[in-house]
């Protein structure tokens, strides 16, 4: 039997040291930011590629249902990289880097939020979607690892994983999805026990 124990460690090792450097004020900053499109009942907008699509779609998961089937009103989270059908038409007939940009032009409201995800912050998909939706007002959260790139400097709160590897700036992610949920449901509807 072969041991992997040091690289178990290793890993487990990076991921205790990224977490100890989060920023703590930046996430308060997305709570309150989310809380705020929670009262105004506006849309909150998540997109990703790849892992990043399937944190997105867990983070609407955990709001719209985790967070909303306890409180009157609801959280209204749409993740764009949902649709398989919409994803493959905007791909086929207007390119690959429209297919989030396309999805919001027209439809975002004073108030919306949008949740970019990238782990490189530099998808020319996320980064187009996040220069329209700049343009007209929209707050943008952006979700990052290694150094930011493009999208960390254009979020109005950046939730940054500052670690070069793919795999733990993604486990940080889902980290702060999971937080955030745990915390709402603590404030909002008074549930302790996804917080201990």
């Amino acid at each position: 039997m072969r041991d992997y124990k040091e690289e178990i460690q290793d890993y487990l090792t990076h991921e205790v040291e990224t977490i100890r450097a989060l920023d703590v004020n930046a996430i308060n900053s997305a709570l309150n930011l989310l809380e705020e499109a929670f009262e105004r009942e506006s849309t909150v907008y998540i997109f990703g590629n790849g892992g990043s699509s399937a944190t997105a779609s867990h983070f609407q998961n955990d709001f719209n249902k985790g967070v909303s089937e306890h409180t009157e009103k609801k959280f209204r989270f749409h993740c764009l990289n949902d649709n398989v059908a919409t994803l493959m038409a905007i791909s086929n007939d207007l390119g690959f880097e429209n297919v989030f940009r396309q999805q919001i032009i027209g439809r975002l409201r004073p108030g919306d939020i949008a949740i970019a995800i990238s782990g490189s912050g530099n998808s020319p998909n996320i980064i187009n979607a996040v220069e329209y939706a700049k343009e007209q007002g929209t707050k943008i959260i952006g979700i990052t690892g290694y150094d930011g790139g493009k999208l960390k400097a254009l979020s109005d709160v950046s939730l940054h994983a500052p670690v070069n590897s793919m795999q733990i700036a993604e486990d940080i992610h889902m980290i702060f999805d999971h937080l955030m949920m745990s915390t709402f449901c603590k404030t909002m509807a008074g549930i302790e026990h996804l917080t201990k």
